[in-house]
């Protein structure tokens, strides 16, 4: 039994040897053991060995503990990074619902003012029309050639639509007192359909 004992001290101190000799530290024998030092070593070198064996065991739960302290920053400024970008488009939603409001508030306006135009326009258009066919009738009424000299006199545009205005018969009882130009355009103008 005291053999077995001795052996599997032996081995235990190789495997320990062995241990050691990777960590590159001295190897102690039984008996500088119970002298508390390795031959040749001062019981500080023993016990500098022995604190950076158990410096190792807390220098990785240290460098654990803040690489998590690492993480745990950087969740932070993730996190703070997602709700600042959340806040915004949400400022961006609301600045675009704001747009689309005013855009629509535009469009609206616009249709209103090419609506009043038109019915402006229309308006205008009309009092025109009442005004020339009032001149249709006081041409009609007045002699042939007092007539055809106060058409000669008008802007030509305003003397093509008077003259398109009147009836054939009219306009064949002023024709030899309007100038020949004017009655030969009204003449191109009827048959071209203008």
């Amino acid at each position: 039994m005291n053999k077995i004992k001795s052996i599997s001290a032996v081995a235990l101190i190789c495997t320990l040897g062995c241990g050691l000799t990777l960590l590159n530290l001295p190897l102690v024998s039984s008996s500088s053991a119970g002298q508390g030092a390795a031959p040749g070593s001062t019981s500080s070198e023993t016990a500098k060995y022995s604190s950076s064996e158990s410096q190792q065991p807390v220098n990785a739960s240290r460098a654990a503990r803040e690489e998590k302290a690492l993480q745990d920053a950087r969740r932070q400024q993730l996190a703070e990074k997602e709700a600042a970008l959340a806040a915004k488009e949400l400022e961006l939603k609301k600045l675009s619902a704001k747009l689309e409001a005013q855009v629509k508030a535009l469009e609206d306006s616009k249709k209103r003012l090419d609506d009043s135009l038109k019915i402006q326009t229309d308006q205008q258009k009309k009092k025109q029309d009442e005004k020339i066919q009032k001149m249709v009738k006081l041409f009609k009424t007045m002699r042939g050639e007092q007539a055809g000299k106060m058409i000669d006199t008008l802007r030509e545009d305003l003397a093509m639509t008077l003259l398109s205005r009147l009836d054939t018969k009219t306009v064949a009882k002023l024709a030899p007192f309007i100038s020949q130009p004017r009655v030969v355009r009204w003449v191109t103008e009827n048959l071209q359909g203008k």
